[in-house]
């Protein structure tokens, strides 16, 4: 559709944003609506996934008819099907008079089920019928009855994983899902973030009568770092606090930081770290500054690592011919060394788990030292199964399970010719 109607719908229905996959979302409701198809809208919680389905409605022929929102989650199982389908008088305790549904009732019209994946399966099964002959029977009647429903959903459940785990049943899954619309999360509608946010300050700051809240430059940036987990309704809420709460009307990075939940930043190389006094150095840190810390950890790792392998070696009496792994990583040291001080034996008996004499163990500090570099450790793990096999490479690849091509390579890297 023209961009001129895009702007329109949006105005018509309150949506703010002109992120590319809430446009396309807009965009294939307004083309889907002319027709009777069913359709499935998909979102997490707090998307705006309410607004579809009266788009969905108003650009269809139906406009005229009734249009009715269930949410499903709300109503108690006992209950759902006489909510949706109806009840006669009589048909259980508490049911003093007949009583339509809400399909009966939304008859020439449209009908919103939110929170769709919430239904339980038997009302499912009576649902899929609906959708199927556009029939339904009350509760307690025996009695078909016909209704001209466009039938719209909603979930913010992972649907396929539900139908896997028997949640959902997959022939009404498929049914619903004629058309789907995703609505896309607020983390991945980038500067609508912002634009939502002046929104919501202006309209508190007429519902408060106060000055509307403003965002320096460094909150900005936070506020699109911020993952959103909550979605709009988060953004909302937290607005408001802030207008209400913060005296002062132009909010920094710091004022806004204290109104987010911790954990809840994108975990991409563009990672606030705090306000900085400097603004050349901005809001984030660089990606060099990260590549840093990255192999700086990497290498804090590997050193524990080379300590606590020795460790467990000298503990459980780690033979020499346990030093071998695929690639020669030595972390398999661990494994192989946790099943021996699970069921070695005394080390005062001076024997290891195979009644052998336990190897002497170096010195602590010159094993530590020796340990250091692990090229050496590999280069002495090969040396030995080669020692062991007579010179057969074969055989002292297999012995380090390892593949000929690795052992080749890596005699040649050592000069073990």
């Amino acid at each position: 559709m023209a961009a001129v109607d895009l702007l329109k719908v949006k105005q018509r229905f309150g949506i703010i944003g002109n992120a590319a996959g809430l446009n396309r979302a807009i965009d294939v409701a307004v083309q889907v609506a002319a027709t009777d198809l069913s359709v499935l809208i998909t979102g997490e919680s707090g998307v705006g996934k309410e607004s579809f389905p009266q788009i969905l409605h108003q650009y269809s022929h139906r406009k005229h008819g009734p249009y009715i929102a269930v949410n499903c989650g709300a109503i108690p199982e006992g209950t759902m099907d006489s909510e949706l389908f109806g009840h006669e008088k009589g048909s259980f305790t508490g049911a003093l008079a007949e009583r339509k549904g809400y399909f009966e009732v939304a008859d020439g019209g449209t009908i919103f089920l939110d929170e769709v994946g919430d239904l339980p399966i038997p009302t499912q099964a009576r649902l899929l019928r609906v959708l199927e002959s556009g029939e339904f029977i009350r509760v307690g009647s025996s009695k078909t009855q016909k209704t001209n429903v466009r039938i719209v959903a909603a979930t913010n459940i992972d649907v396929p994983r539900a139908v896997q785990t028997g949640r959902f049943r997959e022939d009404l899954y498929y049914r619903l899902n004629t058309v789907p619309i995703k609505i896309p999360p607020l983390r991945e509608r980038g500067e609508d973030v912002v634009r939502l946010f002046r929104k919501f300050a202006a309209d508190f700051s007429e519902k408060y009568r106060m000055p509307p809240i403003q965002l320096q430059e460094d909150a900005q940036q936070l506020l699109q770092a911020y993952r959103w987990p909550g979605n709009i309704r988060q953004l909302k809420n937290i607005t408001e606090q802030i207008s209400i709460i913060e005296r002062q009307r132009n909010i920094s990075a710091d004022i806004l930081e204290k109104y987010l939940p911790e954990n809840s930043f994108e975990k991409t190389p563009a990672i606030y770290r705090g306000h900085q006094t400097s603004s050349q150095a901005g809001f984030f840190n660089s990606e060099r500054e990260i590549l840093y810390q990255v192999l700086f950890d990497m290498k804090k790792d590997m050193r524990d690592l080379k300590v606590l392998v020795h460790d467990l070696m000298q503990n459980a009496g780690m033979e020499e011919g346990l030093i071998r792994s695929k690639d020669l990583i030595y972390p398999t040291y661990i494994d192989k060394t946790t099943e021996l001080i699970s069921k070695r034996d005394d080390s005062s008996s001076g024997k290891n788990v195979r009644g052998q004499d336990m190897p002497q163990i170096q010195d602590a500090a010159e094993y530590v030292e020796e340990s250091l570099s692990l090229d050496e450790l590999e280069r002495e793990a090969i040396k030995k199964a080669l020692e062991r096999n007579g010179g057969r490479r074969k055989s002292a690849a297999a012995d380090l399970n390892i593949s000929e091509r690795t052992l080749y390579r890596k005699i040649k890297e050592y000069n073990l010719d």
